[in-house]
């Protein structure tokens, strides 16, 4: 009887024991799952936020890029060299302001090179093949080479991995595609003594000076005496080292942040926030452009040619270029350079085609609407698959 007493209360121990161990499992797992699932809704909310950030950055950038040279189209900028340097003194003026804001980080000689590039990219490619397919080829060139370098981990980068690859790729050829179609939107811009709106924004965003007053300057450089193939060969291959040269100058800042994730390398601990590059970046754009003012300079025998109504639009025009390009650098934070490149490079020929349209009544006709429209539809459906292929 006492034994059968025993092996009850033994029993009953034991299913109190199973009881009490399959309550505790069950708790811990609901913990686990409340867990999981509070830090799935955080990670989700933060990255609702970084592509909202990224997008807005985005858009900011592709307005102010194609508006950067609305302020110098009524203004003589001659042959460029005084302009671009005036440019480049306000871009670097924006650097500093933003490298005080971020409290001085640390500055990066390596960030200074893709200064370099962007400043060397601006070469004489007008004069050889001329505005529209000079541009075409600079765009395109543009586009490819920042897309594929973070794409396939170019020039030492790590590659950069979309959820939709297909969807990348079609928004990148579909950008490409847009830029071949402002080829083909012809401009009307009517010649006048008391002006020099002679170059439609949409194709010179540089030079803004009329064929008419070259010629009254005889002006003649080593271009006016290249036979027309000559021409085409040099111009098509300046189109094309600048649209590299352009597409590469984010592959310095993300080479650092990309081995400042590593250990044991120069850059380890390098900051991941793009802004805190822009200085550096800047820097080198001015101490190059100011590199090759003063080579022009020389060249000219100390006698440049200056234009003193230039500098102010010039001022204001590097500043909304400065802005857009601190723009850029957000959306290659928070979106990464494999998804903002098509975007930021595609949507500026639109925004200045808009101007010609609506501001400077220099774009008419049926044809060209219906141009302009195509472009536009190609350049959103290339916009919407590639921020698509990242979520």
């Amino acid at each position: 009887m006492q034994v059968a007493t025993s092996c009850d209360q033994r029993s009953c121990l034991e299913e109190t024991e199973s009881e009490l161990f399959l309550k505790e499992v069950m708790s811990l797992l609901r913990t686990e799952m409340a867990s999981w699932q509070g830090s799935n809704s955080s990670s989700s909310s933060s990255n609702g936020t970084d592509l909202t950030i990224g997008f807005t950055s985005s858009a900011i950038a592709v307005f102010l890029f194609g508006s950067n040279f609305v302020p110098v189209k009524k203004f003589d900028t001659g042959d460029g060299m005084f302009f671009q340097w005036i440019l480049c003194a306000s871009i670097w003026i924006v650097s500093l302001i933003v490298n005080l804001i971020q409290n001085c980080p640390r500055f990066w000689p390596l960030a200074m090179v893709g200064g370099f590039l962007w400043a060397t990219g601006k070469v004489p490619i007008v004069k050889t093949i001329g505005l529209g397919l000079g541009l075409l080829i600079w765009a395109s060139f543009n586009l490819l080479t920042g897309w594929a370098s973070s794409r396939f981990g170019w020039f030492g980068i790590d590659p950069e991995m979309v959820a939709n690859p297909v969807l990348n790729y079609a928004g990148a050829g579909l950008s490409v595609l847009s830029t071949i179609l402002f080829l083909f939107v012809k401009t009307d811009v009517q010649s006048s003594s008391s002006s020099s709106e002679s170059t439609p924004l949409l194709r010179g965003h540089s030079i803004n000076t009329s064929e008419r007053r070259n010629e009254n300057r005889n002006d003649v450089s080593w271009v006016d005496n290249l036979s027309p193939s000559g021409k085409r060969i040099i111009g098509c291959s300046l189109a094309v080292i600048a649209g590299i040269l352009y597409g590469s100058s984010f592959v310095p800042v993300l080479y650092i942040k990309d081995h400042g994730r590593r250990n044991g390398t120069t850059y380890t601990g390098a900051s991941q926030f793009d802004l805190d590059y822009v200085f550096a970046h800047f820097s080198g754009i001015f101490l190059t452009s100011t590199i090759y003012f003063l080579i022009y300079c020389a060249i000219m025998k100390n006698h440049p040619k200056v234009y003193p109504e230039a500098i102010i639009p010039g001022f204001v025009s590097g500043l909304l270029w400065a802005i857009a390009n601190c723009c850029w650098f957000l959306a290659n934070r928070y979106l990464s350079a494999v998804v903002s490149f098509p975007i930021i490079t595609a949507g500026p020929g639109f925004i200045a085609a808009m101007w010609g349209v609506l501001v400077f009544k220099e774009i008419k006709g049926l044809k060209n609407y219906i141009l302009l429209l195509i472009a536009f539809c190609i350049i959103l459906a290339g916009s919407l698959s590639t921020a698509f292929s990242k979520v």
